[in-house]
């Protein structure tokens, strides 16, 4: 009830369309004028490296910090020192991490679309809000103004939860940065999928393995089978031909070994599956690895 609740006034706010539009565009400028450095900085961004991505990392950090804060604040009323440093730490902490928090956020909207960029768009802003109320917040304090410092932090804390919110509605519901893999296992014994003629150097062969969209090509002679679903957004890994034995996915440029299934290049930051092969009686056979 909630999400068609959401649906809908998210339909209504009808500039959150070309707001993420214009900020899709100048986050585009940003990595064009970037020149090489962009692809490694994005890698590093999505959380390529970590094999998970590593915005809800960062996360959890200032919702922490703050709420922290906040319950310090609260006990804190009398003239406890010690309690206010702390509080007010935990405030800046927060703050801290809200800003990688937020950059790593952009890297994984950026390749968003549809109803999936309109809702982050959402998300951003009231995060961007609540970053912006605390980090004031941190400046009343600084100040010496603790009324209303706290309020305006209570106020961030608020937001940041309804931020929180439309994030676990981006994930669980639209499938946002999940691994499109999950459940690609694969046979457990050898099963025949192909004829061994079928498959060929340089050109790829789909075939419906159980669940699985299985792709099989040959890298020097060798017969090859992985998914043929990239695990960022489940784009098809066989349209675009197989390169330095990695293959590219066509919807946001991830790259995969072929060999191995390592994420060469993101915004992929899951493995893709790859499995076992060998050939029977003119058959390709394929188990899981």
């Amino acid at each position: 009830m909630i999400a068609d609740v959401l649906d809908r006034l998210i339909q209504k706010l009808t500039f959150l369309g070309p707001l993420g539009e214009l900020l899709h565009r100048w986050l585009a400028q940003l990595g064009a004028s970037s020149g090489s450095a962009a692809a490694p900085a994005k890698d590093i961004l999505n959380g390529t490296w970590l094999g998970h991505p590593v915005h809800p990392v960062l996360t959890d950090v200032p919702i922490g910090a703050w709420l922290g804060a906040s319950l310090l604040d609260l006990a804190g009323r009398g003239p406890d020192a010690g309690t206010k440093r702390a509080a007010d730490a935990l405030m800046a902490l927060g703050c801290v991490a809200g800003v990688g928090a937020a950059v790593t956020g952009l890297a994984d909207w950026q390749d968003q679309v549809g109803q999936s960029r309109d809702l982050g768009t959402a998300h951003a802003l009231i995060n961007t809000s609540a970053l912006a109320l605390c980090f004031s917040s941190l400046a009343l304090r600084i100040r010496g103004s603790r009324g209303p410092a706290i309020r305006l932090s209570l106020l961030g804390l608020g937001l940041a939860s309804a931020g929180a919110y439309l994030g676990g509605d981006m994930v669980y519901r639209l499938g946002m940065q999940v691994n499109h893999n999950a459940f690609t296992s694969g046979p457990k014994k050898w099963t025949a999928v192909a004829d061994e003629s079928e498959v060929v150097e340089g050109q790829f062969v789909r075939k419906q393995v159980g669940k699985n969209q299985v792709l099989l090509t040959r890298l020097h002679q060798q017969i090859c089978a992985a998914s043929a679903t990239c695990s960022h957004a489940g784009g098809p890994l066989d349209e675009l031909p197989l390169e330095d034995g990695r293959l590219h996915c066509p919807w946001h440029g991830s790259q995969f070994e072929l060999l191995s299934g390592y994420v060469a290049h993101g915004p992929a930051t899951m493995a893709n599956p790859v499995f076992e092969t060998r050939t029977r009686e003119g058959k390709v056979e394929i188990r899981r690895s």
